[in-house]
């Protein structure tokens, strides 16, 4: 049988249909991963293909990547259907993720279209500024269109200027039910939202102690994030340029620096994207994963550019898994001149 059936081109993913095919199915793709087959008797199978018969595992992951572009229905197909073929997983803490993007929710126009957003970024994670969003939902609250069964929602710090208070805002998230996981900020200077390195070291030791899993903003210094590291921090994020400033990877040396010396812990840059060749860029540079917010929401038409990034994190990831070509001050040829007939 062929992958290329025409029954999927008829099938339109609704809302419905990702809650229901991802509830009941994520178990059942896992196991067959293990087994190295599935079966296409399986109703996710059926909505790909239309087909009854066992197909290998490379042969889905094959027909999703040349389907992935398809617009049927509304709205598009799953995100983690989309990121099944990502064949290694972002592990922070000992937990799995698909997308290596992660998205914020500050900056939009509307509630609604952050939440269109999400959906076309592909992203797992998503953050939300403790200090920033209503938390006992008295009225109308971000949280409200952000479905936790979805997305696994990381509070930030954000606006935080010591330590003192981002351990307070850390603490709310957790007594509110959010989570006890926590994107520590400290900002240091307002002009420039570079973080203040010694109180993030200093909020990260109180917070790892007391049970949180930190996921600290922080500066592309080697030497700390050696001491973030020694402190628990279970991923090292520095700043790629100037929070919200849109000016891509701006320290790419630093960066190699720090993939070689941050092997145990994700390496996550976070803050400067402005479009999607600085996702790719960071990818490639061997970055684990990014996360964004401007890039995507103040971008002229937002969604669109949330799917921009999300194929820019996965092409950045693949090609940084090939290996790129030695870079060379001469031409050489494409085609050898052995053998040419003369």
């Amino acid at each position: 049988m062929t992958l290329s059936s025409p029954s999927f081109h008829s099938k339109n993913f609704t809302t419905e249909d990702t809650e229901i095919t991802e509830e009941k199915h994520r178990e059942r793709i896992r196991t067959a991963e293990n087994s190295g087959a599935f079966n296409a008797a399986d109703p996710l199978l059926e909505t790909l293909c239309g087909t009854s018969s066992v197909i290998s595992v490379s042969s889905v992951v094959s027909f999703v990547r040349r389907c992935s572009h398809l617009r049927v229905g509304n709205p598009r197909p799953p995100a983690w259907i989309y990121n099944i073929h990502m064949s290694d997983l972002l592990i922070i803490a000992g937990r799995q993720f698909q997308s290596r993007l992660i998205v914020g929710t500050g900056k939009y126009k509307s509630f609604q279209e952050t939440a269109r957003a999400l959906v076309a970024s592909g992203a797992e994670i998503v953050t939300v500024a403790v200090r920033r969003v209503n938390l006992d939902r008295s009225k109308e609250s971000l949280l409200d269109y952000i479905d936790p069964k979805k997305y696994f929602l990381l509070p930030n710090t954000a606006g935080c200027y010591t330590a003192d208070e981002a351990i307070r805002a850390a603490r709310l998230g957790r007594e509110v039910g959010i989570s006890d996981w926590v994107k520590l900020e400290v900002i240091g200077d307002q002009a420039t939202l570079y973080p203040d390195i010694q109180a993030t070291l200093e909020a990260t030791r109180v917070l790892v102690k007391e049970g949180f899993t930190v996921l600290p903003y922080t500066s592309d210094d080697p030497v700390f994030a050696k001491r973030l590291l020694d402190a628990g921090a279970a991923t090292i994020m520095p700043l790629g340029a100037p929070i919200g400033s849109g000016l891509g990877i701006q320290n790419r040396a630093n960066i190699q620096v720090l993939r070689e010396i941050v092997t145990g812990v994700p390496l996550i840059i976070d803050a400067g994207v402005g479009t999607a060749s600085d996702a790719t860029v960071a990818m490639e540079l061997g970055a684990d994963a990014v996360l964004m917010n401007t890039g995507i929401a103040n971008a002229q038409d937002p969604v669109r550019m949330a799917e921009a990034m999300k194929h820019a994190v996965l092409a950045g990831r693949e090609a940084y898994l090939a290996g790129r070509m030695e870079k060379k001050l001469y031409a050489s040829a494409s085609s050898p001149l052995e053998g040419v007939v003369r």
